[in-house]
C-alpha cells in the first residue's frame, strides 16, 4: 500500500478520478466508448502524446520547454515514409533508429542554442518549430513527394503501428517501457535528481557543482529523441503521411505535461503524471464528438486544460508560501 501511494501523488490520483468520470459519462451516453476496440484505440492514440509528454517533461522539470516537437514529429514521420519509397524493403528496426536520430540531431540543435548560446528556450522553440516545419515542407517539394500512403510502405512497418501483443497495443507497450526507464532515471541517477535541482533554483544547482547546461542539453538531446520516435511510430500506426504531420501538437503536448502534474515553474513534477495527462486529454477529445460537442472545441479544451492547471500550481504555489511565512514568524515569535 505505502509503494501504491508513493506511485501515485494526490494530483496523479485525481487525473485518475477525472478521467474515470469521463469515460462514466461518455459511456452512458454510448456504451461503445468502453468497448474493447474503444479502450484499443484510446490507448494507442495516447500513446504518441504520452512518448511527446515525457521528453517535454525533463525540460519543464528544468524550467525550460520545447514548441517544436510537433515539428520534429513531422520530419521524422515525412523519413520514415521517404525511407520506404527510396527502399520498400527497409528494416523496420532502421527506419525507427533513423527517426531517433533525426529527431535528436533537431533536439541537439535546440540545446545548443539554450545550454551554450543561452538563449531563452521559448524563444528558440518557436523559432524551430518554423525551421523544423519548413524543411519538412521543402522537402517534401523537393522530391515531389506531397503524400505518403500506405501502400508505399512496408507492410511490416505498418502491421507494427497497428498489432498488439495480449491484447495490448505495441505502441503502448513501447510508451509504457520508455515511461518506466525515465521515472527510474529521475528518481534513482543522479543525473536525473540534477534536473529538478536545476529546475528548483539553477543558480544553486551551479553553486553546487551540477553541470547544469550539459545537463539541459542532453535534455533536449532525449526530448528531440522521442518526438523522433513519436513520427516514426505516427507514420506506422495512421499509414498516410504528409508535411503537416504534427501541426498544433504541441499545444496538446504542453497541457498534457501541465494538467499531469508537472509544475510550468520547474523543479516538480514526474513522467507518470505527464503520461496520465496525455490519457486524460486524449479521453476528453475522444469524448467530445459522442457528447455532441462541434470539433472545434477540442483545442479550446487543450487550452482551458492549461491555463486551468497553471492557475491551480500557482494558487498552491502561494498557498505554500504564505504557510511558510507563518511558521517563520511564530517560530521567532
Amino acid at each position: 500500500m505505502n509503494r501504491l501511494r508513493a506511485l501515485f501523488s494526490g494530483r496523479e490520483m485525481s487525473i485518475v478520478a477525472a478521467l474515470v468520470v469521463v469515460v462514466v459519462v461518455t459511456t452512458s451516453v454510448n456504451s461503445s466508448f468502453l468497448s474493447g476496440q474503444g479502450i484499443h484505440d484510446l490507448f494507442l492514440n495516447a500513446s504518441i502524446i504520452a512518448l511527446l509528454a515525457i521528453g517535454q517533461t525533463l525540460l519543464v522539470i528544468t524550467r525550460n520547454i520545447d514548441l517544436s516537437v510537433g515539428s520534429v514529429m513531422g520530419l521524422t514521420a515525412f523519413l520514415s515514409g521517404q525511407m520506404f519509397i527510396n527502399d520498400h524493403g527497409t528494416p523496420v528496426i532502421l527506419v525507427l533508429l533513423a527517426g531517433i536520430a533525426l529527431g535528436a540531431v533537431c533536439g541537439a540543435f535546440n540545446g545548443a542554442l539554450v545550454a551554450v548560446a543561452k538563449v531563452p528556450a521559448l524563444v528558440v522553440t518557436l523559432g524551430t518549430l518554423y525551421v523544423f516545419r519548413g524543411l519538412d515542407y521543402g522537402w517534401a517539394t523537393a522530391t515531389g513527394v506531397q503524400q505518403v500512403n500506405a501502400d508505399q510502405m512496408s507492410p511490416s512497418f505498418l502491421s507494427f503501428g497497428s498489432g498488439s501483443l495480449l491484447g495490448i497495443p505495441n505502441l503502448t507497450i513501447l510508451a509504457v517501457v520508455v515511461l518506466a526507464g525515465t521515472a527510474y532515471a529521475l528518481h534513482n541517477w543522479r543525473s536525473g535528481r540534477e534536473l529538478y535541482a536545476i529546475g528548483s533554483n539553477p543558480q544553486a544547482a551551479r553553486l553546487a557543482g551540477i553541470p547544469a547546461g550539459r545537463r539541459v542539453f542532453t535534455a533536449f538531446v532525449l526530448s528531440g529523441s522521442l518526438a523522433g520516435l513519436a513520427g516514426v511510430l505516427h507514420a506506422s500506426y495512421f499509414g498516410t503521411i504528409n508535411a503537416s504531420v504534427g501541426n498544433g501538437r504541441e499545444l496538446a503536448v504542453v497541457a498534457a505535461v501541465v494538467v499531469g502534474g508537472v509544475a510550468i515553474f520547474g523543479g516538480s513534477g514526474s513522467v507518470l503524471g505527464a503520461a496520465l495527462g496525455a490519457l486524460l486529454l486524449t479521453t476528453i477529445t475522444s469524448a467530445l464528438p459522442i457528447l455532441g460537442v462541434p470539433a472545434f472545441w477540442q483545442r479550446a479544451v487543450d487550452g482551458a486544460a492549461l491555463l486551468l492547471a497553471i492557475s491551480l500550481d500557482r494558487a498552491v504555489m502561494l498557498r505554500l508560501a504564505t504557510k511558510l511565512r507563518e511558521q517563520r514568524s511564530a517560530s521567532r515569535a
